[in-house]
């Protein structure tokens, strides 16, 4: 197949995913635009050949009847932007399960529908404090700064929706498809590059369906970057699955291979006099981040989750947040929107009480209260923006952002600046004129320091 387009074609399965692996090609000085959904060929040709080229999702929350209706069409699309790597980019956590945001069902579609004999996948992201060793994933907990096995990590093993019980990915994986995952462990990658080369194509000899591939350390980045061009000569397109790792690892090899830009980029993120951040989030690293930012001044306002979907954002409830939110701009304060305050907020128990009176169980109810607020959030946020114009917002929360940014009308964004690895600063390219070159983060719940909401308002380099 020839391959006269970009570099590399991803699809995040969510927003604020999404906006980790463009930030790490445009920091690497390659022409990057993330699209929000399925671009047209009208819009695809405003911006020119592209280095790099992203679809910005949220199977994240797709079931598996809507994985097998929705994603075979995404995958065409990439296929069709003729990169030699289509990368399924997931969260560097991998929380999914078979219900959920199924791994597995995506590796089964892309083999079904666009012949991925041989699927990668690559989980550590050592930037993001995401390591993989011996096929088990370990995640850093921004709260105490300590690196967890991902089963016992204090949030992601308690996930509201995708409990990690399994820290073994071909095990995780493998609740989710029946191909079989081998592995090219920690040890073996670290070796001589020829030496890994060779090792790899020792295993590939089995005929592995798929195989997971260690990354641990960031000197072996560049080691897991060649292993993928390799195999990519063989399996051409190669389809991918991974976090951001992928990306620092791809970008990393062509560092070394002397295929980057060599002169530096100048990425600064500008201080604004006041910024709104909404937050739909109940992760406590986020809510660490809220009660930092209040302390510095931020404003902080409530959102009643179960008042906001059963009124509407239109409702009193929406209105009154509305009204707050001009008070505090007016007076010249940044202010934090939020829904939750950690995984012990009453909020969130009154929420998932209120789905299950109707009969579903207690995974059901978190899934579709978190959706319905997610949806109802992104319409407040917009009748906030048209109420109160920001220059700079961010939004928390995996689902919030995705929901957030199709309701305001974005077609795609473009890096302005890093902030912290995994929520870059970007800007919002829209026909509409309000929304163009407006300034927004999406922020994954477990992305950031304690004082993240600061950074994003005072600007860092």
């Amino acid at each position: 197949m020839k391959t006269d387009g970009p570099r590399l074609a991803f699809y995040g399965d969510d927003f604020t995913g999404s906006t980790d692996a463009m930030e790490c090609l445009a920091a690497a000085g390659l022409k990057t635009i993330l699209f929000v959904g399925v671009p047209t060929a009208e819009l695809l040709s405003r911006h020119g050949d592209l280095d790099a080229v992203g679809i910005a999702g949220h199977s994240r929350t797709y079931g598996p009847s809507e994985m097998n209706e929705i994603m075979p069409e995404i995958l065409a699309t990439l296929l069709r932007f003729n990169a030699p790597v289509i990368h399924y980019k997931v969260c560097s956590t991998f929380d999914s399960s078979p219900e959920s945001g199924s791994i597995g069902r995506v590796m089964d579609i892309a083999r079904d529908t666009i012949g991925a004999s041989l699927i990668p996948i690559v989980a550590g992201a050592p930037k993001l404090a995401r390591f993989s060793a011996f096929g088990n994933l370990f995640a850093r907990h921004n709260v105490d700064d300590t690196v967890y096995r991902i089963d016992c990590h204090p949030t992601m093993s308690i996930h509201p929706v995708t409990p990690m019980h399994e820290a073994d990915l071909r095990r995780h994986i493998g609740m989710q498809t029946a191909q079989e995952i081998a592995l090219l462990s920690a040890p073996l990658v670290a070796q001589p590059l020829p030496i890994a080369k060779s090792t790899l194509a020792a295993v590939l000899a089995g005929k592995p369906k798929s195989i997971l591939i260690d990354l641990f350390c960031e000197r072996d980045e560049a080691t897991v970057g060649e292993l993928i061009e390799s195999m990519a000569q063989d399996h051409l397109p190669l389809f991918v699955v991974g976090s951001s790792g992928v990306e620092y690892a791809l970008t990393a090899a062509w560092r070394q291979q002397g295929k980057l830009p060599t002169s530096a980029l100048s990425m600064t993120a500008q201080p604004v006099e006041r910024m709104l951040v909404m937050s739909g989030s109940c992760s406590p690293a986020t809510a660490a981040q809220i009660e930092r930012a209040m302390q510095a001044g931020f404003a902080g306002i409530d959102i009643d989750p179960v008042t906001l979907i059963s009124e509407g954002a239109e409702g009193r409830h929406g209105s009154q947040i509305i009204d707050q939110v001009a008070a505090a701009a007016s007076s010249g304060k940044s202010m934090v929107v939020h829904s939750s305050l950690g995984p012990g907020d009453a909020r969130e128990s009154r929420l998932i009480e209120r789905y299950q009176a109707a009969g579903i169980t207690p995974a059901e109810a978190r899934l579709k209260g978190g959706r319905e607020l997610a949806n109802t959030a992104a319409k407040l946020l917009q009748r906030i923006l048209l109420r109160v114009p920001f220059e700079r917002f961010v939004v928390a929360g995996g689902d919030t952002s995705s929901a957030a940014i199709r309701q305001l009308g974005i077609d795609a964004l473009e890096m302005i600046a890093p902030l912290a690895p995994g929520a870059p600063l970007c800007r919002a390219l829209a026909t509409e004129p309000a929304r163009n070159g407006q300034e927004v983060v999406l922020k994954g719940g477990q992305i950031g320091s304690p004082d993240f909401f600061l950074h994003a308002r005072n600007g860092r380099c």
